[in-house]
């Protein structure tokens, strides 16, 4: 796997985080009462160069399994955690918890489950436009300074507000945003998949281009979209109907056929490499249950597109 590097902080030193470009993800598989099925897929992903964690407070699992993980292969010196914060409790799912308070809480507990004193990468999960972003910026800045945290992001935020935040933290002299975690993939929604999540549309990918801030995506793969498990004429799967469903996605995946075809590949698997070939450093989370998953997403991350086919995948250009 090739890496990306994120600009961190520990003990008021700068430094450079190398992560992974493939990024395992927090799929419900991953429980402390699996791991006989769910640390196998682990060890592999880490012994062929993977490093990263996707986890999440909101996730219900996963922080504690990672935990047990880390310790019971006493590797966590050579592993990257991204975890998140922030997101509106289970039972409230209407009611925005993106506070300074809730970072900090956040971030407490999720030290706890991963049984870490430190997280190397951690984002808000959520946004709420009512809240001005300095105080969140500020509580951010303030884990940096206890070491609790190397560097901070933000997932499902608008550009705008992603802008007004590093803004406010150049203004202040305090810690910037290293990382943005939107949707990113070939496939594009017709819809947000869950509510309040974004998607990096077109200005948002200039400004990565620009700035240079890496960019790791959630849902990477679209759900499997390109797997062959829908097809134009399969409608039995309401969401992903509403989501993804498009002539232009649907041209999209003729193109990915087409061009795995002469790769020898698979779509998904040119739908993933799509993803790692931007213009700007990216990362894709993925969430594979099975050692086949998991060897066709690594094998994807190996695959070589030139800009110009791309741009054609993404149905930007007519010809290659």
């Amino acid at each position: 796997m090739k890496q990306i590097e994120v600009n961190g902080k520990k003990d008021g030193t700068n430094i450079l985080i190398p992560c992974s470009n493939l990024v395992m993800g927090a799929g419900d598989f991953l429980r402390a009462d699996n791991m006989e099925v769910a640390a196998p897929i682990l060890d592999h992903y880490f012994e062929c160069g993977g490093n990263v964690f996707d986890t999440a407070r909101h996730y219900r699992h996963s922080e504690k399994a990672i935990g047990i993980w880390m310790k019971e292969r006493n590797n966590r010196d050579q592993v990257v955690i991204q975890t998140k914060g922030c997101h509106p409790v289970r039972d409230a799912l209407d009611v925005p918890r993106v506070t300074p308070s809730a970072i900090h809480e956040d971030i407490s507990t999720s030290l706890d489950m991963l049984q870490t004193d430190h997280v190397e990468l951690f984002a808000l999960h959520r946004d709420d436009e009512t809240v001005p972003v300095g105080p969140l910026m500020e509580a951010m800045h303030e884990e940096v300074v206890k070491g609790r945290v190397y560097a901070i992001g933000v997932s499902n935020w608008e550009l705008p507000r992603i802008i007004e935040a590093n803004e406010y933290a150049k203004a202040h002299g305090i810690t910037e945003l290293s990382f943005n975690s939107p949707n990113l993939s070939l496939p594009k929604v017709n819809r947000p998949r869950w509510e309040n999540c974004v998607s990096a549309d077109d200005a948002m990918i200039r400004w990565h281009e620009e700035t240079g801030l890496p960019l790791f995506s959630w849902s990477s793969q679209a759900g499997g979209f390109f797997s062959g498990k829908f097809t134009r004429d399969n409608l039995e799967d309401a969401e992903m109907v509403e989501v993804y469903y498009s002539e232009k996605n649907w041209e999209r995946y003729d193109r990915a056929e087409q061009l795995a075809a002469e790769k020898n590949v698979t779509p998904i698997q040119i739908s993933l490499a799509y993803v790692l070939h931007q213009s700007f450093q990216t990362a894709a989370v993925i969430g594979p249950e099975t050692k086949n998953e998991l060897n066709s997403s690594i094998q994807a991350a190996t695959i070589h597109l030139t800009q110009s086919e791309v741009d054609w995948l993404d149905l930007r250009r007519d010809a290659r």
